[in-house]
């Protein structure tokens, strides 16, 4: 079975190619490795390296006809979009768009679709499930619902299938400093390096911090299932980030403190989701303790001394 997944040479779509070559699945991959790695890139799938407002992926659509597509390719910090907002709505809305044409044209199946926690804002109440209001805070979460609704036009116009995985706070091997959950690469690598963390306000706001392979094993059951639609993953539990940085002293034996300094513009204060609905539709939930997928993070990012960053 044929599967393009775009940035798949970044944190979470290289994991997601690692487990579909793994379960026997033939893997081709866009990225323009503007976050992605080549050293990401699994030798079993097929790499192109091009962007995906680039009209020549047809090509590389008409090459490798794939069945299903994960549209993992993005701009992906909401700072970014906060300082360049045109810049994300090009990659984030146009780029999409002319993966879905191209989708479109060459017949996909599925196209599967990775959304985001900043879409809900600030919550009306917690934890956040599926049918909770949207109050995006920042252009990014702008760019990632209306892809939602593209994906939606999709489904009825063409009757292309799809799956818009809302995750929660991503982390992992592989990781850098950007994005939702770029928080975990920073303080790895910080305080393995004996430095001292940046903390954006009082460090008691709340987060749900998902590990990328559980993120990869709900794009895998999603592929493999007839499930359509919109699904939270996550872990339905909450962490501070002053609680986050405790853990992962405590994992290093160390007591390195954080710098305090003032919040962010588009940042939410509390968030963390519930995985009821995916539960119930394909029996997914994560497997990985925040203890558990700390360890292995540490494991990975241990490889690198100070002077290659792991960011």
């Amino acid at each position: 079975m044929n599967v393009l997944i775009t940035g798949g040479a970044g944190f979470i779509g290289s994991h997601i190619v690692d487990l579909l070559i793994e379960n026997d699945y033939n893997v081709s991959i866009i990225d323009n490795l503007t976050h992605g790695k080549k050293k990401n890139i699994n030798p079993k799938a097929t790499f192109y390296e091009m962007d995906i407002r680039d009209e020549n992926i047809s090509k590389i659509f008409e090459k490798e006809k794939p069945e299903f597509v994960i549209h993992n390719a993005a701009q992906i910090s909401v700072p970014n979009s906060i300082v360049d907002p045109i810049n994300d709505a090009s990659i984030n809305i146009i780029g999409t768009i002319n993966v879905l044409e191209t989708s479109r044209k060459f017949n996909v199946k599925k196209i599967l679709y990775p959304a985001s926690a900043a879409i809900f804002g600030e919550p009306s109440y917690l934890p956040i499930d599926e049918d909770h209001p949207l109050e995006m805070l920042s252009g990014y979460g702008v760019t990632k619902h209306t892809v939602e609704h593209y994906l939606k036009v999709y489904k009825s116009l063409y009757n292309i299938d799809y799956v818009s995985l809302r995750c929660s706070n991503v982390y992992g091997p592989r990781q850098d400093y950007s994005g939702e959950g770029g928080v975990v690469a920073i303080f790895c690598e910080k305080l393995l390096n004996n430095e001292k963390p940046f903390i954006y306000g009082d460090g008691y706001q709340i987060r749900d911090f998902v590990f990328v392979k559980d993120v990869a094993r709900a794009y895998l059951m999603a592929i493999e299932s007839d499930i359509h639609g919109i699904f939270n993953v996550c872990t339905n539990s909450k962490i501070t980030v002053n609680e986050l940085l405790s853990t992962i002293n405590h994992i290093l034996h160390k007591d390195v403190t954080a710098v305090y300094t003032d919040s962010r513009e588009g940042d939410i204060r509390d968030s963390y989701m519930t995985y009821d609905k995916i539960n119930s539709a394909i029996g997914w939930k994560p497997e990985k303790s925040i203890l558990e997928g700390l360890k292995e993070t540490l494991d990975y990012y241990k490889q690198y001394s100070k002077s290659e960053s792991i960011i």
